[in-house]
């Protein structure tokens, strides 16, 4: 076989591999790469949306970390949420498919029962939480004040807020909760069988066969609560707009984070800035901001992978 042969050969198979890679390569570079690249370029530009960009070197980041009233409460707001509401979710998500699939009856009745609010949609969830969780007339107060337990403001205390948010995470933990199930009843029973034999307590059998096997799901969990966490915007933005009595239409400005930018995120400012302050040079600052926490957390809880995965050991 001749150089020029050999040559056209593997031509041939580089454009077969690039024909069968090419809508992959089509999808990230039309939604990923060139939109990353669009907003590094606005990021270092004055722009309005209405008049051409002009380059402004580091004015938009030095404004967004200086001098941009809402971007430091965002941010606090937006890594609690990441750590509290998604530890919780994580962890009620597993104790009920714990729970269910230790059950003998009714497993269908209470699996329904958990996976139901999950479908509920989003605006019409945290309307529901808002009117439970309000501080004068709503249910959950009123039976907090019959057993002579302090009743929160919730939605209208800044302390109160976001744990107020959190709880309506939890309450939409249906898809974790099938999710550790189908993990759960997937663990070989022989290996129960073997640690009971040994003696193993219930929660040495959790932690050492349990978890163990499980344990690329809690990842997936995690990494995937990360990740919605951090794009979190419209459960916060409704509580805050029913909370405080703004529900105008779509011309009405509502500046996000009430009370006192405790519900305030940071896709919540890329909106501000972009399509409200029509300041598209810091609302590119502000995602930029927001990729790169994502990209540490992600890689952060990848590098931790091995040692959860060895947690028996």
């Amino acid at each position: 076989m001749t150089t020029y042969t050999l040559r056209s050969k593997h031509r041939r198979s580089r454009l077969r591999t690039l024909a069968f890679l090419s809508p992959w390569l089509i999808g990230f570079g039309v939604f990923f790469a060139y939109p990353l690249a669009s907003t590094v370029y606005f990021s270092f530009m004055k722009y309005d949306g209405f008049r051409p960009p002009t380059f402004n070197g580091l004015d938009n980041w030095k404004y967004v970390f200086s001098d941009y009233p809402m971007f430091w409460p965002a941010l606090g707001n937006t890594l609690w949420l990441v750590l509290v509401m998604v530890t919780c979710r994580v962890a009620f998500g597993l104790g009920v498919g714990l729970l269910i699939t230790k059950i003998k009856t009714g497993t269908g009745v209470f699996r329904t029962l958990f996976y139901l609010p999950y479908l509920a949609p989003p605006v019409a969830a945290t309307l529901a939480f808002v009117f439970l969780l309000n501080p004068g007339t709503g249910p959950v107060n009123t039976l907090l004040d019959s057993v002579g337990l302090p009743s929160p403001d919730w939605f209208t205390d800044p302390d109160w807020s976001k744990p107020a948010l959190s709880a309506l995470a939890i309450w939409g933990v249906g898809d974790l909760m099938v999710i550790f199930m189908a993990a759960l009843l997937d663990v070989p029973k022989e290996q129960y069988e073997a640690a009971e034999l040994d003696g193993a307590s219930s929660f040495q059998r959790f932690r050492f066969v349990t978890l163990p096997n499980i344990s690329p799901i809690v990842l997936f969990a995690v990494v995937t609560g990360v990740i919605a966490t951090m794009q979190y915007y419209t459960q916060p933005m409704v509580a805050a707009k029913v909370a405080s009595g703004v529900m105008g239409g779509s011309g009405q400005q509502f500046e996000p984070g009430y009370p006192e930018k405790s519900t305030l995120t940071l896709p919540q400012i890329i909106y501000n800035a972009g399509f409200q302050r029509f300041d598209y040079g810091a609302a590119a600052v502000v995602a930029l901001v927001l990729f790169a926490l994502a990209m540490v957390f992600t890689a952060f809880l990848m590098r931790k992978r091995g040692g959860l995965v060895q947690v028996g050991d």
